[in-house]
Parts: C-alpha cells; structure tokens; sequence
C-alpha cells in the first residue's frame, strides 16, 4: 500500500475505505461516528466552511459544528439546519486594540469548552487573512494539540502554518491539504527550495520530516500523500471539472475518515511497528471519495457540475464501495 523514499504505489483506496468505515450498528448512540468541527467562515467567505462541514455530515459523521465570526454565522446557519454553527471569531475591525488579549482569551475559553468532544477539526475553509483572527485560531490549533485532537489544515489555514510552522510542528495528528500552488510556497518556505519533480516523492518525504511527524497530501492530478516514512497516492479519475469548493469538500471528508480510521487502529491490536498511520488511512480514503463522487456529479451534470452536484454524490459514492448493513 505504501513505498519507501523514492518510489510511489497506488493506495488499494476501496480496500482502506472498507477497513476503517464503521458499521451501522443500532446500539451505537448520536456522536460515536464522529463529531467534527470546522474553524472557518468570515464576513467574505462563508461557502467554504459549510462546504466542509455539510461534507462531513454526509459522509457520515453524526455532528458537525462551525465556528465562525459573527458575520458570517447567520448566513452559514440559512444554508443548512443540520450545522451547529458557533459565532464566536472576530475580526480586527470589531476589537479595540486594548481589548485584543481579553477577547483572545474569551474566544479560546469558549472553543476549549468544546474541544474535547471533537473527534477532529479542520482548520481553514473560509478563514480569511486577518491577523486578529489568525492569531486567535493560532490559539486553537495549539489547544487542539494539546487535547490530541487530529487537526486538518486546509486553505487559509495553509497561509497561516506555513508562516508558523510551529503549530504543527511535532504533531502526527496534523494533516496539510495543500493545492499546487500552497504546497509551492511551503517547500520554499521549509526546505528553502523550488519544488522538483524529478524527485517529487523524495522531496515531499523530506518536507514532512523537515516539519516533523506531520501528513501531507499533495493535491494534483494524483493526490500524493506521505507522513515522512511513506509516500502512496490515488489517482482513480475523478472529474474535468475543476469549480472551486472541491478542496473544502476533502477536508471534510478526510477529518471524519481520519477519525475513524484512529478508532480503527487504536482498537484493532497490531504491533505497533506494523501500524499504518491512521491519518494516511484518512486521507487516502477522502481522497478517493471526492474522485468517485465528483466522477458521478460530471457525468450527470457535465459542464455545469458545481461543488453541491458533488456533495450530494458523497453517499452513493461510500455506498458503491461500501454498503450499509439493514
């Protein structure tokens, strides 16, 4: 499933979505598929964090929460009733300067309250560049470590780690989801190069050992995927069609397969040399969901496919490959 610096084998992508997608069992309870949360939405972008979240949901996670400035929330709140949105960020322009560290506090009081009940969070879809904002969520994300909630980073989450490297420093539970062009500026910024596709899978190895313990899953025409030991990718066709949101589709999907996926290894016993990561396992099967269902929404919809087409294709999709048991 995986191969050593310098080469790249196809994940066998079904194989792993079989693995780690629990069952439907009628004694489990509201919350045990998966609690995710999504740190994004602003007054400029709010598609993107419900893009993600509403993802999560029909893949099949139990609960999805938003948290989001307050702009943003009631808009996110009239795309769906199924999101518990939470507007609790802020902006620069609402905060006094003197009231910066006592808001900060309170914002990262009020997530923390939650953080625990999260079985992972994603951190990006939406979030803008503001940099009150940003040093909040910075506070965040370095609360979620602490609790050992696996974090997937996404969009301007990307802009805000690649200019802070230390919030995901040291963290196997961390997941970047760069795109060509974010994955262009972390190389430069980390291995102080241009990225080379000569040696692509040896670069990317190098990237995440540079960073430390971290998983990447270079987006592309194949999603690459490497966490510093081994480099695997998906290239199953997805679609032509490149509408924006398809990322924030991903991210959602490869939070509550990353979750499960933990569950799956940490309560199936192997020896701890020969366990996959379950953060691999997570991105492999996103990977493979968003192909198979953005592939469906194309062949129904062709040049018009937008990101909701895909959404909506995300069930089939789990189902073709996996189905529920009656």
């Amino acid at each position: 499933m995986a191969a050593s610096a310098g080469t790249v084998y196809e994940a066998d992508a079904e194989a792993v979505v079989r693995r780690i997608t629990p069952p439907l069992d009628r004694a489990r309870h509201k919350g045990q598929a998966g609690k995710i949360a999504v740190i994004g939405g602003c007054r400029e972008y709010t598609g993107a964090p419900y893009f993600a979240a509403i993802s999560a949901l029909k893949v099949g996670a139990d609960l999805s929460h938003v948290f989001c400035t307050k702009d943003a929330a009631t808009v996110i709140k009239s795309y769906s009733p199924e999101l518990i949105v939470h507007p609790i960020l802020e902006e620069s322009y609402s905060v006094r300067d003197d009231q910066r560290a006592s808001v900060s506090s309170k914002i990262l009081t009020e997530v923390a309250k939650w953080m625990e009940r999260f079985d992972c969070i994603v951190v990006g879809p939406g979030l803008g560049r503001d940099s009150f904002l940003l040093d909040c969520v910075s506070n965040i994300m370095r609360h979620a470590q602490q609790a050992n909630i696996p974090t997937v980073v996404d969009g301007d989450g990307l802009f805000l780690v690649t200019n802070n490297l230390s919030l995901v420093q040291g963290n196997p539970l961390a997941i970047l989801t760069p795109n060509v062009y974010e994955y262009k500026r972390l190389v430069q910024k980390v291995l102080n190069c241009d990225v080379d596709e000569e040696t692509a899978s040896e670069q990317l190895i190098a990237l995440c050992q540079k960073i430390g313990d971290v998983t990447i899953m270079q987006k592309g025409k194949a999603d690459v995927i490497s966490d510093g030991k081994t480099v695997t990718q998906v290239s199953t066709f997805g679609s032509p069609r490149r509408c924006g949101g398809q990322g924030d589709i991903l991210s959602g999907s490869v939070a509550v397969f990353a979750s499960w996926a933990r569950h799956f290894v940490l309560t199936n016993e192997q020896p701890t040399e020969k366990r996959v990561n379950p953060m691999t396992l997570g991105c492999i099967a996103g990977s493979l969901l968003l192909r198979k269902a953005a592939s469906h929404a194309f062949e129904k919809n062709k040049r018009s496919t937008v990101t909701s087409d895909i959404i909506e294709f995300l069930g089939k999709s789990l189902e073709d490959i996996c189905p529920a048991e009656h």
